[in-house]
């Protein structure tokens, strides 16, 4: 079997080691237009803060692909004929594959501002985007970002760490009002206070203003107002990249249109990761999932079935992570901005308000617990997942916080103050402290 994968991020890259552990006989390319060999996209802005070098975010040494029999092209997928089972590269090379698994991830996604497309616009999505973010923030003052959310967040911090002084254009009352609940955002509005980044609520992008040099020199807002900015970040999103699948049998949505076993609507042509859409998402799952470990989750599941071992894709217990400059950020399960019918939300910050702990539960299933959101907290993912599972009841996860509980040794510990909160709070499921890091099947079998 000649097995092509088009992307070489966390989903290709996963998908290519899991078909090359079942099956050590197939032939597997990866293309890829962006670098020869894969990185992590996650550590882009530890390299232009100096933190890493950029050989550093290469999780495998140059010698591990060939040494696992992985060929490597770098190169643009410019044409996609699947009557014929061929992918023409920008070189000029024509491949022939028996599976093709569409690993293309995402574009920064744009409204049609005027002067979007100026010199010193950009989002940050891979290696391209750095080199040119590396380029044109060079000697500059002033940067205006556009967006919240997560990517927000880490242009500002990036630009921050050069002297650079930002200002963020977020649409929302609060920053990442969508996702989070309005005491976490306040703890992250205070991080970007603390940093010197000046935030402008409840406002829009409305134009791009160029110097003489077509380089973008000011932004004007949805407030008419008029921002200096050198340079403009765009953190509003990302789209599937489906550049290669139009005009082709492969049919789209907003992503490209797959089963639960991540095959598209041509037989023997799979998608997964950002480009790949669910055209039936599980109950409470959204169809297009642009995250870091479903993207290794859908690589490894697609993986077993391009080895031969079909296999439905299940996504599990919802989880993401994050970090606002100094606020580290989890969240498991539903925690969702406003509180669902019927559920109930426990909420503990200490004075000083540097961390703080959200559990929800529903009374209406003995208490179980449905969701935590844990910032400047580190929570075991193992232990939080499976009281989820298991649908423990939040009594037993307060009186046993410490075996969640993954602070570094000699961290302050929070347990006591929290379960003293919880029984202020919610005095009729008052429960008391239980000391140690018992075994999760031990929690969940009181």
């Amino acid at each position: 079997m000649h097995l092509v994968i088009i992307g070489n991020g966390i989903t290709g890259v996963t998908a290519a080691l899991t078909v090359r552990r079942r099956q050590p006989g197939a032939r597997i390319t990866l293309v890829s237009d962006e670098s020869a060999h894969h990185y992590s996209r996650t550590a882009l802005m530890y390299v232009y803060m100096g933190h890493m070098r950029a050989q550093d975010i290469k999780p495998y040494e140059d010698w591990f692909w060939s040494e696992n029999r992985l060929e490597l092209i770098q190169a643009t997928a410019t044409g996609l004929d699947t009557g014929r089972q061929q992918v023409h590269l920008s070189t000029g090379v024509t491949l022939a594959y028996d599976k093709l698994l569409l690993a293309t991830g995402s574009v920064t996604k744009r409204y049609g501002w005027p002067g979007q497309n100026l010199r010193g616009v950009q989002g940050l999505y891979g290696l391209p985007d750095l080199a040119r973010m590396e380029q044109d923030t060079r000697g500059i003052t002033q940067a205006v970002v556009v967006g919240g959310g997560l990517i927000g967040v880490e242009l500002a911090e990036m630009l921050h760490t050069r002297g650079i002084h930002v200002t963020m254009l977020v649409r929302e009352a609060r920053y990442w009002g969508s996702v989070l609940p309005p005491e976490e955002a306040r703890l992250v509005d205070q991080q970007l206070t603390a940093n010197g980044i000046t935030v402008r609520y409840q406002t829009e992008l409305a134009e791009v203003l160029a110097d003489a040099d077509g380089r973008v020199r000011a932004v004007r807002t949805t407030a008419d107002e008029e921002l200096p900015a050198q340079w403009l970040g765009i953190a509003t999103g990302v789209a599937p990249n489906l550049s290669l699948v139009q005009h082709t049998a492969v049919e789209t949505d907003r992503g490209i249109l797959v089963n639960e076993q991540l095959e598209t609507s041509v037989p023997g042509v799979y998608a997964a990761g950002d480009c790949a859409q669910h055209r039936q998402a599980g109950a409470g799952e959204v169809p297009i999932e642009q995250l870091w470990y479903t993207g290794r989750m859908q690589g490894e599941t697609v993986g077993h079935t391009l080895a031969g071992q079909p296999t439905p894709y299940r996504r599990g217990i919802w989880f993401n992570s994050a970090k606002f400059f100094n606020l580290e950020y989890q969240t498991y399960g539903q925690v969702p901005a406003r509180p669902a019918a019927g559920s109930e939300s426990f909420y503990w910050e200490p004075a000083n308000g540097q961390r703080a702990l959200r559990i929800n539960f529903d009374p209406a299933r003995s208490f179980a617990v449905t969701g935590f959101n844990a910032l400047g907290l580190r929570l075991r993912h193992d232990v939080c997942e499976a009281w989820l599972r298991e649908q423990a009841p939040v009594q037993t996860v307060v009186a046993h916080l410490g075996a969640a509980n993954f602070d570094p040794e000699f961290y302050r510990q929070h347990e006591p103050e929290i379960v003293a909160h919880f029984n202020r709070a919610f005095p009729q499921q008052a429960v008391q402290l239980r000391q140690g890091k018992c075994l999760i099947s031990k929690i969940l079998n009181l």
